[in-house]
């Protein structure tokens, strides 16, 4: 029954939260004022709030409250198109940040190297960097790339921030994608570390490939973790 309680309190909250009946940092009623209206002890309607603040909706001051989240000061991200991620937030006026997180060899994995078009004797190397805007860790990017294809990558991979940038160093200027792949996933502890989020903030995967024009080649595997209550997604023709 307790649980029942604490997340009709969830569900209910969300549905004004959903419906603007909450204006951006405007202050939720409070503990007591919950309590009293579900006739519940405060440590239910507090466990509530702690859920809806894990999630990434509302945040607390200390002796003041909690708030609602600001949603406008997420991030428009464009998810397909031929501009880097890189490129995109620099466009946008956002203060991107971008920390090389690995590179390393990977095992063979079918779905990777089907993708990038290579054979299972092909060396694949993983390049992961971490995006931060204002300080605030907001994606992990991670390319998958064929050491036939760029035969100096175990010893570049390290210092790699922008995958664009270096494929235009090797000569390739224009870059499409295929279908992009999209799911929902929740943060492993790792995940949770590095991007600095709760286990209830959902994340979005994105997995993708990246084509060299006019060459038609295959040049990496692309997967790329968001955290949820960082963005809103435009999803626009190539």
């Amino acid at each position: 029954m307790t649980q029942d309680v604490e997340q009709m309190i969830v569900d209910d909250l969300m549905k004004a939260i959903m419906q603007d009946k909450f204006k951006p940092n405007e202050r939720l009623p409070s503990e007591n004022d919950l309590a009293n209206d579900y006739r519940v002890p405060r440590i239910k309607v507090r466990n509530a709030l702690q859920k809806l603040e894990e999630m990434g909706y509302i945040y607390s001051q200390q002796g003041k409250g909690r708030f609602l989240k600001d949603s406008q000061q997420q991030i428009e991200l464009h998810l397909t198109g031929s501009k880097s991620f890189t490129e995109k937030m620099l466009s946008s006026g956002y203060p991107l940040k971008t920390k090389n997180v690995s590179c390393e060899k990977i095992a063979y994995h079918p779905r990777i190297y089907s993708a990038l078009q290579v054979t299972e004797s092909d060396e694949v190397f993983k390049i992961s960097r971490l995006r931060l805007i204002e300080e605030k860790p907001v994606a992990l990017h991670s390319s998958y790339v064929a050491k036939s294809t760029f035969p100096n990558i175990e010893q570049d991979g390290a210092q790699l921030r922008s995958m664009f940038a270096y494929y235009r160093q090797m000569g390739y200027m224009e870059f499409t994608s295929s279908a992009s792949h999209l799911s929902i996933s929740f943060p492993t502890s790792e995940e949770r570390s590095m991007l600095e989020c709760t286990a209830l903030v959902p994340l979005l995967i994105v997995e993708s490939n990246c084509i060299a024009e006019p060459q038609n080649k295959v040049l990496e595997y692309t997967k790329i973790i968001y955290r949820s209550d960082s963005f809103r997604y435009a999803i626009t023709p190539k």
